[in-house]
């Protein structure tokens, strides 16, 4: 059996889909199993025991053919990666993402079947279209990765405990550990991994919140560590500038799989509704997470150990990028979120030094 799977991005949603890979492999072991995916959340699948292949939609490549006017190097790469994607005949094909951006991709697919979800909880951009079959889903506030697992159920697959199986190759362990060493941590030192810095403006926290915490823990004897993509580093300058207590920092240092290992040795992982909060979730860490203007109930983090803080403002979750409340001060699902009830979240889910 050859089942290509599709769930293109983002990080957190590629994540939330792996619980279903791992549950179509051990159901069914001598499968071929691929997955297509674009570049960004591309390093988390490779060399993942689940899968035999892995297809990478380029698709920043050709937005930068595109813009400087290499259209037919465009045209070239895309007629490349068609081959590509149906040189195979896939027994299933199954489009997790349910967009119009997913399903394109499905359609050109050659397969006997091909299965996505049916009406739920957001709209599907007309990608019906491109399945032979529409599965209805359960409950549509159910959490993602619960909604992928029901999508196979009612395929006939048995309902697995949920696994990850995320591989953190050794090398990158190695990398995490001189870099946390490079911090001042020793091997084994209690620390706290932040993640405070998402795509979406109404999903932060406040600079001056998390340097507050990070004082506050840190008099605790709890450092923190601060984590982003170089694209972070003004807003980790903000907390450093608002910081009392030397700052630990390693936003633009680690690839993905060496922030898994950073979060793997971390005794909490403190976040807002991010990817990388989701990475923390797959390699076991427990987690802190700050919510707002999106649902936890849909893509918190997922299953038991973890808390979230959150206000219940009369407009959140709004799935909004930008403010526009009337009904109460602006950006008030997040910043009324006290710096205390952070703090004892984290102690609580890392336990203090004495009790470790």
């Amino acid at each position: 059996m050859k089942v290509l799977i599709v769930k293109l991005s983002s990080l957190g949603d590629v994540i939330h889909t792996l619980p279903a890979l791992t549950t179509l492999r051990r159901a069914r072991p001598d499968a071929h199993l691929a997955w297509l995916v674009e570049p960004a959340a591309t390093e988390i699948l490779l060399g993942h025991p689940a899968l035999d292949r892995v297809l990478v939609l380029p698709r920043t490549e050709w937005r930068v053919m595109l813009r400087t006017g290499r259209l037919l190097t465009a045209t070239r790469r895309l007629g490349a990666f068609l081959r590509e994607l149906r040189d195979t005949f896939y027994d299933l094909v199954l489009d997790f993402q349910g967009l119009a951006k997913s399903a394109v991709w499905v359609a050109a697919a050659r397969a006997a079947r091909k299965v996505g979800p049916g009406p739920g909880r957001r709209r599907n951009e007309l990608a019906w279209g491109a399945y032979t079959e529409r599965v209805p889903l359960p409950d549509p506030g159910a959490h993602a990765v619960e909604r992928h697992l029901a999508l196979l159920e009612k395929l006939g697959l048995p309902r697995l405990p949920v696994r990850y199986d995320l591989p953190v190759p050794a090398e990158h362990e190695r990398e995490a550990g001189a870099l946390l060493a490079g911090l001042g941590l020793a091997p084994g030192a209690a620390f706290v991994a932040a993640v405070p810095q998402t795509r979406w403006p109404t999903k932060n926290w406040t600079a001056a919140g998390f340097a507050a915490v990070a004082d506050a823990l840190a008099q605790r004897g709890l450092p923190v560590v601060f984590t982003g993509a170089p694209a972070d580093r003004a807003a980790l300058d903000e907390i450093a500038a608002a910081l009392r207590t030397p700052m630990r920092r390693l936003d633009g240092r680690t690839s993905l799989k060496t922030l898994a290992a950073v979060f793997r040795h971390a005794r909490v992982v403190l976040a807002t509704d991010t990817g990388p909060m989701h990475l923390a979730v797959a390699v076991g860490t427990p987690v802190v997470a700050l919510f707002g203007p999106t649902d936890p109930g849909y893509t918190g983090p997922h299953g038991a150990g973890h808390v979230v803080l959150r206000r219940g403002v009369p407009c959140s979750p709004c799935f909004k990028r930008t403010c526009h409340t009337r009904v109460v001060e602006r950006h008030a699902c997040m910043t009324r979120i006290s710096v205390e009830e952070v703090v004892r979240a984290v102690l609580q889910q890392g336990g203090t030094l004495a009790e470790r």
